[in-house]
């Protein structure tokens, strides 16, 4: 089988946009390939500087997994620092790739732009990300459209190895789900707990409901055509509707025969539906961190013996290997 991989950072509770940018992909795949969810606890620390706000979020993220269906008899669930060879890798990646190129990364590019102070692993996060991806032989890597750019940076450093010290790595896809290449937030930007505009992916009845409510919309009346593609209601609409639903409702914007408050209360009910059972699912694991402990100790001693077999060639072919 294929190998699968893909990592959500433990920095807080996962939001919508996570969920169907990345988590969803890894439940909906587990049956087809060797799958190795991660949960990215060194890249993490750009941003946490508590350990036990790291701790608990760790445990948060397997409970989360668990919750929305990922199996784990069926795929490698770890955290990146029970890997400690992808850190040895990124050391030699870095020999490898100039500052120029890495000045291309988005992230970089997006927090310079906002004139922020940028910690070395803000600027290094993509040649991590390339161990990650390529230290498991990994062949394809589900993604959001936003990261993109991370999985072709490390087809880039995969193949300047390969040219310098031989054929080594894999060249991993980029996987992205086309009808969700960026999930739109409630402000119509990109979905981020930065931008203050996320869902909770577990979120009560009543976060739900606020959250919908401060959509921002226009000022047009119930009888007055509207332009459902300008529209932040009806962009999450597109992620929760039926598609029954959403011809009918695209057609009550055209025709002006639905007002904003109508079409958020519906968004309201279908979010909730939506939500609900992951919630109670959650609710059933949570607490239960002897199952989490196993579960990564299990998924991490298969991703460290994988690992170790690559880094042994790749010891090899550097030359620091005698």
């Amino acid at each position: 089988m294929k190998i699968l991989l893909s990592g959500l950072k433990p920095t807080g509770r996962p939001h919508i946009g996570n969920y169907f940018g990345m988590m969803k992909q890894m439940v909906d795949l587990q049956n087809d390939y060797q799958s190795f969810p991660f949960i990215p606890d060194y890249h993490a620390l750009t941003s946490v500087h508590s350990s036990e706000d790291m701790q608990k979020d760790i445990v948060n993220v397997v409970i989360d997994f668990l919750a929305v269906g990922l199996d784990p008899h069926k795929v490698n669930l770890f955290k990146q620092s029970d890997v400690p060879q992808v850190t040895e890798l990124a050391w030699i990646f870095n020999c490898l790739t100039t500052m120029p190129y890495l000045m291309r990364a988005h992230a970089f590019k997006d927090a310079e732009a906002k004139n922020k102070e940028i910690n070395v692993g803000v600027f290094d996060y993509p040649i991590l990300m390339a161990a990650d991806i390529l230290i498991q032989d990994t062949d394809v890597v589900p993604v959001g459209k936003d990261q993109r750019q991370h999985v072709e940076m490390a087809r880039d450093i995969a193949e300047k190895f390969n040219h310098i010290f031989g054929e080594t790595f894999k060249l991993p896809e980029a996987k992205v789900l086309e009808e969700v290449e960026v999930i739109p937030g409630t402000d119509g930007q990109k979905m981020s707990k930065s931008y203050g505009n996320t869902i909770g992916l577990f979120a009560e009845d009543s976060e739900i409901e606020k959250a919908v409510r401060n959509i921002p919309t226009d000022s047009k009346g119930v009888s007055e055509s509207k332009k459902p593609n300008e529209c932040n209601v009806f962009a999450l609409h597109r992620l929760f509707a039926t598609d029954e639903q959403l011809i009918r409702l695209e057609n009550q914007y055209n025709n002006g025969t639905i007002g904003y408050k109508e079409s958020k209360d519906i968004l309201i009910e279908n979010i909730k539906k939506f939500i609900t059972p992951f919630r109670e699912k959650r609710a059933e694991f949570s607490g239960n961190k002897k199952l989490v402990l196993e579960i990564l100790k299990k998924g991490g001693e298969v991703a460290y013996q994988r690992a170790e077999k690559k880094m042994q060639e790749v010891r090899r072919k550097i030359g620091v290997e005698l």
